[in-house]
């Protein structure tokens, strides 16, 4: 099982974001984690921009968007910048992408969010297509009508993963996809619900068995500390939670808001709880952290233990 690490802007100006994230990848690769992922925050720092700064800084860690919403641009651009950012990584990117949800889609971006699945599969169709070249990418569907001239090719394949929380996301991830990325979901709704959808659809498809990516918050802290970190996970992560695709994942698992899914205490429950999601088909972690704290020092060296012991964990896993 690959274990990776989430990296994203938090607060301050642009140059001390981009300068903290390039400090975590490097910390990451040195650390031995097999993964990053860089979330696209619909309010924040572009995800593939990202990716090529870290592809440059690094040479061995797998780099990841986790997602890239479909809506925001056409996917012969998106095809044009994921090919980009392969080169600048050197064939470690992969393309983690997603339909997203109605309050980006269409409350932040004025664009329409209907038949979210049948505009996913158009819209892989003509990305595929795209990353495949050189040459002209000839596509209609019943969304896309594209003849494009690409001089553009990739430097090594780039893989792409669906967030896919149902069913037919589940089905089309399995027959287009190399696999899905995953937010909100359980032990019990990967291993009951996620993991036999969509390897059932890559076999059928004859496609190899998916990559499965599961992300969750995580926290060392005392055993009489959980409930501090639980309330965090809640208060800072849990707006996406009022989506519906979200609530209806959350109906396949035993958990009934992030900070059930969040792993905290001390060494020994979080390796058992990322060995339940191994054990339930989880290929990938992608390890959210989650300090802390009642001030900025302390959340820095919650954040800091935490960050030592996933890479301890890593290495035992392996």
């Amino acid at each position: 099982m690959r274990i990776g690490v989430m990296i994203g802007p938090e607060r301050g100006d642009s140059a001390r974001k981009l300068s903290r994230m390039l400090d975590d990848i490097a910390w990451a690769e040195g650390a031995g984690l097999d993964t990053a992922w860089i979330p696209q925050v619909p309010t924040d720092f572009d995800a593939l921009i990202t990716i090529a700064a870290m592809g440059l800084r690094t040479d061995r860690i797998e780099l990841g968007t986790a997602v890239v919403p479909l809506q925001a641009q056409h996917p012969i651009a998106l095809a044009r910048q994921a090919v980009s950012a392969q080169a600048a990584a050197g064939g470690r990117f992969t393309l983690g992408v997603g339909p997203s949800h109605h309050w980006i889609v269409r409350d932040m971006l004025g664009l329409p969010y209907e038949r979210p699945a049948a505009y996913t599969r158009d819209y892989l169709e003509v990305l595929s297509a795209g990353m495949s070249g050189p040459g002209t990418v000839n596509v209609e569907n019943d969304t896309f009508t594209v003849h494009n001239p690409l001089e553009l090719g990739p430097v090594s394949p780039v893989p792409v993963l669906l967030a896919a929380l149902g069913p037919v996301m589940l089905r089309i991830a399995g027959e287009r996809a190399d696999g899905t990325i995953l937010w909100m979901a359980d032990d019990r709704a990967i291993g009951d619900h996620i993991a036999p959808r969509i390897t059932k659809a890559a076999a059928e498809a004859g496609r190899p068995a998916p990559r499965i990516v599961a992300g969750l918050p995580v926290c060392l802290c005392a055993p009489n500390e959980v409930d501090e970190a639980k309330a965090r996970a809640n208060r800072i992560l849990g707006e996406a939670e009022v989506s519906p695709n979200y609530q209806r994942l959350l109906e396949q698992g035993d958990a009934r808001d992030v900070g059930d899914i969040c792993i905290a205490g001390d060494e020994q429950a979080i390796a058992d709880g990322l060995r339940r999601y191994a054990d339930a088909g989880a290929t990938d972690l992608s390890v959210r952290l989650l300090p802390i704290g009642d001030n900025r020092d302390e959340l820095v060296a919650s954040k800091r233990r935490t960050r030592e012991m996933i890479a301890d964990i890593a290495r035992e896993l392996r």
